[in-house]
């Protein structure tokens, strides 16, 4: 098992409970949780750790009243980057939300104040979204005079769609609310969105680690294939999932009506 308390964090802070769920705090609060390059570097080792840690659930959340307020503005205009060397720092970007996508682990998100820019790049690469009434949505990259290099084009369009991404980032429009559900960017608007992470990851912990795996990666491989192909390692992801010792247990007890039914709240 792979030490997670002895990765050198100075931007980030984790901290993992007698449940396996781990605490993944964004630690800037003074820069509304901006992600400068360090930071990033620190999501892609900390994101390479937890999968191979034992840690079942993650709670990906913020001190201060803001999420994440994207890239670190001051930083990039005094960095005096090249075309090249900003092309490296989206790679990094890339990679590092690659390894929260595909890590195997639940990653639930625990959304306040400004998920803007890179911050909704960053909350994309969650599987589980939960927002609460402060938190807003938006894309001002057009405003700046930017254009979005963390998989915003990816994931974000992915979730509320190509014309309402465009519209975002044209017009600087900010969702929030109802309408942020609605449109796919959160599933869930609550009062309190830390509790509900909390909530959700304990509830996700309770599944075999195997079936979470396939939840929290293979969906998001077999989006990328053709249906051809992503019909088939359905099928294989299938065949091994299904047929894991740790499942006939749950299988035996729906069978003898002892499982916890499905109902409607």
């Amino acid at each position: 098992m792979t030490r997670i308390d002895d990765l050198p964090l100075a931007n980030l802070a984790v901290a993992t409970d007698e449940d396996g769920i781990a605490t993944v705090t964004l630690n800037r609060p003074a820069k509304r949780n901006a992600l400068n390059a360090a930071t990033i570097e620190e999501l892609v080792t900390l994101f390479s750790a937890l999968p191979r840690a034992g840690v079942r659930a993650v709670v990906l959340r913020a001190e201060g009243p803001h999420f994440c307020a994207g890239l670190d503005l001051v930083e990039h205009l005094h960095a005096g980057r090249t075309a090249a060397d900003f092309m490296h720092v989206c790679l990094r970007w890339h990679e590092a939300f690659n390894k929260m996508e595909y890590s195997g682990v639940p990653i639930i998100a625990a959304l306040k104040g400004a998920v803007v820019g890179g911050g909704l790049e960053l909350a994309s690469a969650a599987h589980v979204r939960v927002a609460d009434v402060s938190t807003y949505f938006a894309l001002p990259e057009g405003q700046r005079g930017l254009f979005t290099g963390g998989g915003a084009t990816i994931r974000v369009a992915d979730l509320v769609g190509k014309a309402r991404m465009i519209d975002m980032m044209l017009t600087g429009r900010v969702y929030r609310g109802e309408e942020a559900v609605a449109v796919g960017l959160c599933q869930y608007l609550v009062e309190d969105s830390e509790s509900k992470a909390y909530e959700l990851a304990r509830a996700a912990a309770q599944n075999p680690p195997l079936s979470n795996f396939a939840i929290c990666s293979a969906i998001s491989h077999m989006q990328n294939m053709s249906a051809l192909d992503a019909a088939y390692a359905e099928a294989v992801v299938a065949g091994v999932v299904n047929t894991q010792g740790e499942a006939r247990g749950r299988l035996e007890a729906f069978a003898d009506k002892t499982a916890a039914r499905v109902r409607p709240d």
